[in-house]
């Protein structure tokens, strides 16, 4: 068998793919795998805030698009399908990675009721209406919606995690769910992905930003593995939903927290 032979099973080439928030953290690191395995990539950023031509210019590969996403607007939503579909034909795997998190969501607001609802309108919401698209568009061959969601609230419940965050991550996961059992006779596979602390902008504004190097250093070595789970990890596991080999789990939401959904303590029972 030769190495082409091997790497087969995980060829993209031919696939059009949808990333939201594309321009960081696990979304940039599941573009920059995708495309580097044959996808032809579009990926979104927040319209009217990044600029699309920096966005475009930091990826050196050219099976790669830009399109504006806000997905507070429905109107937006509608555009950003409509505009990969002018560029690309079709849209075979949709990745609904883009989120706000505890930390990113005071960049919105300053009010904390605003931001409890922006989390919900952009996290749950937002998911719910970029699902919905992807499943009116014409059927496919094989296609594919992974839904990024969270250890906290997907998987488990962390004493101190903020409700509307844990509320919005558990709608996902429920979303995923409920258009499985829905789609079980259609050629379409829909998961979701639960990651734990991950080295990503948004946690380290969260979490890490907040501690002193000691803190960090022992917080990172009270976790499992006694490291950060890094954006290619979640990356790994996306490109193999990705793949024709990930059908027999449609339906599943994979705990991809390094066990930390298991033993949720590792990281609320941490003390700076």
């Amino acid at each position: 068998m030769t190495p082409a032979d091997l790497l087969a099973p995980f060829d993209l080439s031919g696939r059009i793919v949808l990333v939201t928030g594309g321009t960081g953290g696990i979304g940039r690191a599941c573009v920059e795998r995708l495309a580097q395995y044959g996808a032809t990539v579009a990926f979104t950023y927040v319209e009217n805030v990044e600029d699309r031509a920096v966005a475009l210019d930091s990826f050196d590969l050219p099976n790669v698009t830009a399109h504006p996403l806000d997905l507070r607007s429905h109107a937006s939503i509608r555009r950003c399908f409509a505009s990969v579909i002018a560029e690309h034909g079709r849209i075979d795997i949709l990745l609904n990675n883009a989120a706000v998190g505890s930390a990113t969501v005071a960049a919105l607001s300053d009010d904390a009721a605003e931001q409890d609802s922006l989390m919900m309108t952009i996290n749950a919401d937002g998911t719910l209406k970029m699902c919905q698209e992807f499943l009116s568009l014409p059927e496919g061959t094989n296609r594919k919606l992974i839904n990024i969601s969270s250890v906290g609230g997907g998987i488990t419940a962390f004493p101190g995690f903020r409700l509307s965050d844990g509320m919005s991550k558990a709608a996902v996961a429920f979303l995923t769910r409920q258009l499985a059992a829905e789609t079980t006779h259609k050629d379409v596979d829909v998961f979701a992905i639960c990651p734990g602390a991950t080295d990503t902008p948004m946690f380290q504004a969260s979490t890490l930003n907040k501690l002193t190097p000691e803190e960090r250093a022992r917080f990172c070595e009270n976790l499992p593995r006694s490291r950060l789970i890094q954006p290619a990890d979640i990356a790994a596991v996306v490109h193999f939903l990705a793949t024709p080999a990930s059908r027999v789990m449609h339906g599943a939401i994979l705990d991809a927290s390094m066990g930390l959904g298991s033993r949720p303590g590792l990281q609320t029972e941490f003390q700076g």
